[in-house]
Parts: C-alpha cells; sequence; structure tokens
C-alpha cells in the first residue's frame, strides 16, 4: 500500500468537506492538521449551551493500518470528560484500523458530545425534579400532626393555660376601661324596657323649665284635701 498517497488523498477529501474549518499545521514528515467541532445547540455567544472542542489529528508512518495520533484541545463545557472522549475515540480507531478514518473519528466525537449534552440536560431535569419533590415533602410536614403522648400532651396543655391566661387578662383588661355614659346606660340591668326603648328614640330631651316657674303657687294642700271629700 502506498501511505503517502492514501494519506494526501483522505486530506483532499477532508478539506472538501470541512471547507473553511480544517487548518492543516504541518505536512513534513507526516500531515498534522485540526478539525473544531460543537455540539448541535452550542452557542459561541453562551459558552454555558452546549459543548465544543478541537480535535487534532497526526497521521504516522503507516496510516491507515496504524491509528492516527489524536489530540483534544478548546475544550469548551465537558473539561472533566475530557480523557473519556479521548479514550473513545482511540478506541474507535482501533476498531478502524485498515481503512481511512478521520470522518469518522469526527462523527463518532461529535456524536459522543451530542450524547453528553443530552444526558446533562436529563440530569439537570431530574436534580430539579428531585430538589422539588424534597421541598413539596418539606412544605407536607409542616401540615403533619405530631404523635401525642401524656407528656406532650401535659406541656401542650400548660402553654395552653398559660395562654388563655394571658387573653383572659387582656380581656378584663379591655372591660376596665372607662366606659361613656350611654354605654353605663346601656349596661344597667335595672333599665326596664321603656327606658330602653326611651333611649333609643333620642340621646337627649328637651325640658321646658317654664312649666316649673310658678310651681309654689300651686295649692297642693287643696287639690289633695279636695279629692279626699
Amino acid at each position: 500500500m502506498d501511505y503517502k498517497e492514501e494519506q494526501q488523498n483522505e486530506i483532499d477529501a477532508l478539506e472538501s468537506i470541512y471547507c473553511g474549518e480544517m487548518i492543516i499545521s504541518s505536512t513534513e514528515p507526516y500531515y498534522q492538521f485540526e478539525i473544531p467541532i460543537k455540539s448541535d445547540e452550542f452557542d459561541s455567544d453562551q459558552h454555558d449551551i452546549g459543548l465544543s472542542c478541537c480535535l487534532k489529528f497526526e497521521y504516522v508512518e503507516k496510516y491507515p493500518d496504524d491509528p492516527p495520533i489524536v489530540e483534544i484541545e478548546d475544550v469548551v463545557g465537558f473539561e472533566e470528560q475530557e480523557d473519556e472522549l479521548k479514550e473513545y475515540l482511540i478506541q474507535q480507531a482501533q476498531d478502524n484500523v485498515g481503512m481511512v478514518m478521520i470522518f469518522t473519528l469526527v462523527s463518532a466525537a461529535q456524536e459522543w458530545m451530542n450524547n453528553y449534552s443530552d444526558s446533562e440536560k436529563q440530569r439537570k431535569i431530574d436534580d430539579d425534579d428531585k430538589r422539588r419533590e424534597k421541598e413539596m415533602e418539606a412544605e407536607l410536614k409542616r401540615f403533619e400532626g405530631t404523635k401525642v403522648t401524656v407528656e406532650s400532651f401535659l406541656r401542650w396543655k400548660f402553654n395552653f393555660e398559660e395562654d388563655m391566661g394571658v387573653l383572659k387578662k387582656r380581656n378584663e383588661d379591655e372591660k376596665n376601661k372607662k366606659l361613656t355614659g350611654r354605654e353605663l346606660f346601656m349596661t344597667d340591668k335595672s333599665l326596664n324596657e321603656s327606658d330602653l326603648k326611651f333611649l333609643e328614640e333620642g340621646d337627649s330631651v328637651k325640658v321646658d323649665e317654664s312649666l316649673f316657674e310658678e310651681i309654689d303657687d300651686l295649692d297642693i294642700g287643696d287639690a289633695g284635701s279636695s279629692d279626699e271629700s
């Protein structure tokens, strides 16, 4: 097999597929090049959305009968899983020995990133669901009754009676406040119904004082004698 020719043919095909994205950094002694990839939902303006990285490849003398050298750089969104992706790509390369494989490796990396991104989104959804469930359970526990024992009942009874004593004293204090004349009149149990009715008809009664100006002129004694006769 003419390895140089096989490698050159693949480079030509890759430049056509990844036009404007693939960068060749060296051609001697073997091709070195890099191809940037990103997950489907990656947003370059918001680095917390999606994943991205740059795959760097280097041919070896007997590529494709020997796997290429693979490196991963400029990782965004899965820094802690970078080694996991690299191991995955190395395994994919071993599985494809004997065939040109760069496009296959790039596609495998792209698929891995999409799967990882989807699993992370689902994990966040699950975590949010669990958090809300715990919050709901905690809220429900606030309304659950506690088991009643003799000790807890006596403690409740003592606190209740104390609270009621305070409430009773407060009510007595309210009652002992100075009442208005009308309030005193209304609370007087000795009043008969005619008094109450009279009060309801008006708060004051106008008295004609002139009726009593000449009270001394009245002969009350004579009137009494006349009645007896």
